[in-house]
């Protein structure tokens, strides 16, 4: 028998939120996250109870971001002046933002591997089912992903110790 699909949003709210953040980024997340809820919602009920929600809610994440983050960039946003500072308000990660820039310069498929597997918590037989490729290649590109975080962190460091 299924949980109800209140259980099933609080038990994993919080991965959700931090594949969307990952995806989509921290301005974007929060639409994402809940467009994500919407459209699960709406499947819950045909879903087989055998299925493993979690993998299918990120997979939902994983394309409800990645339409989000595709329509942003279509759309310009006309403003008469531009803000001074971004607002850093109800971000847990606004004091990490050298991190956030590191993982976006990411090439895709790293970026979605590491948050699908570390964020997530997606085998890498799956993720390579969502994004495409072998597990092997899902693997490596988590791997070179990390290694390439590693770096930039190493490197931020260094430059504020000499500052």
């Amino acid at each position: 028998m299924k949980q109800p699909f209140e259980h099933v949003v609080a038990q994993h709210a919080a991965t959700v939120l931090r594949v969307c953040r990952f995806v989509a980024g921290p301005n974007d997340a929060d639409d994402a996250w809940a467009e994500t809820f919407i459209s699960a919602m709406r499947a819950y009920p045909t879903l087989p109870p055998e299925a493993n929600v979690q993998a299918w809610l990120v997979r939902i994440a994983h394309n409800r971001s990645i339409d989000i983050v595709r329509s942003r960039s279509t759309h310009a946003s006309p403003s008469e002046t531009l803000p001074h500072q971004d607002s850093t308000i109800g971000l847990p990660e606004a004091q990490d933002h050298e991190i956030w820039i590191s993982v976006a310069q990411l090439p895709p498929k790293q970026r979605l591997a590491i948050a699908y597997h570390y964020l997530g918590g997606l085998p890498f037989k799956e993720i390579a089912e969502i994004l495409g490729g072998t597990t092997e290649s899902v693997r490596k590109a988590s791997s070179d992903g990390i290694k390439a975080l590693r770096a930039s962190i190493i490197k931020n460091s260094a430059q504020e110790v000499t500052r």
